[in-house]
């Protein structure tokens, strides 16, 4: 068994692609998702017109209703400290959302499944699996 964490770059893929989730993920992975997570999804939900809106919702919903949703804990945020001083040592900043995706990984022991691994390069503790288009 592999525990996974779905990065939003991964869902958005999926979702633009008409991708089953069922299917891109095996039967036996942990699989979850970050709550920052969720929060970027539905602000794409949010921003969409009105014809893609429905279509984003179902999906945001379809994640929530079967991808258990990790909570921004102490050590969520003991993991986010050790990793934002040290993005800052290397002098490489990255987007905020991304540290706590990273930051929820590296406390719950999840490797990241992103559609773009450049986000999470070079952060201790963070393994990732990259997932492109084809």
């Amino acid at each position: 068994m592999t525990r996974l964490l779905l990065d939003t770059t991964f869902l958005v893929w999926a979702d633009r692609g008409g991708a089953d989730l069922d299917r891109l993920v095996d039967d036996e992975d942990d699989v979850a998702v970050a709550a920052i997570t969720v929060a970027e999804l539905l602000v794409g939900v949010l921003l969409s017109d009105h014809r893609r809106r429905p279509a984003r919702k179902a999906f945001v919903d379809d994640v929530v209703a079967t991808v258990p949703v990790l909570d921004y804990d102490l050590g969520v945020a003991a993991a986010h400290a050790e990793l934002l001083a040290e993005v800052r040592r290397q002098g490489r900043p990255r987007g905020a959302h991304d540290l706590v995706i990273a930051a929820t990984a590296r406390a719950s022991g999840r490797t990241v499944i992103t559609a773009d691994d450049s986000a999470f390069e070079r952060l201790p503790g963070v393994d990732t699996q990259a997932h492109r288009r084809r």
